[in-house]
């Protein structure tokens, strides 16, 4: 390997680890609406940030749905992996969380939606 393509490499390695920084930031932001969306609707606080929260949440959905179940950062991440078949190559997130990761906070989220409408009515 050349010293210019091991320069090569490593500017990518370095943008992978970039988007996979900015990824995670991301999906924590997420968690965190989805999570106070839940305790709004339990302990009954429901106020403008839970709408908000909900809002965002709806139109990740929309944006996840649009391309075709998988986050834009996913094919951005694509560009700069030779690893990309590890199902969290693109995320700082554990392989078991990052595989079940939709299925288990959309579950949250949509009990916590569930209850917020139930204290509203």
């Amino acid at each position: 390997m050349t010293k210019r393509n091991s320069m090569a490499k490593n500017i990518e390695n370095k943008k992978l680890i970039f988007i996979k920084l900015i990824h995670t930031i991301i999906w924590s932001i997420f968690v965190i609406a989805i999570m106070y969306v839940c305790y709004a609707g339990v302990f009954n606080k429901v106020n403008k940030l839970v709408w908000f929260c909900i809002g965002a949440v709806l139109f990740e959905g929309i944006v996840l749905s649009v391309n075709k179940w998988k986050c834009p950062l996913t094919s951005i991440a694509n560009k700069y992996s030779v690893n990309n078949h590890s199902i969290n190559f693109d995320i700082f997130l554990p392989k078991w969380l990052a595989k079940h990761n939709k299925t288990l906070f959309s579950v949250i989220f949509f009990v916590g939606l569930f209850l917020v409408l139930w204290r509203i009515i």
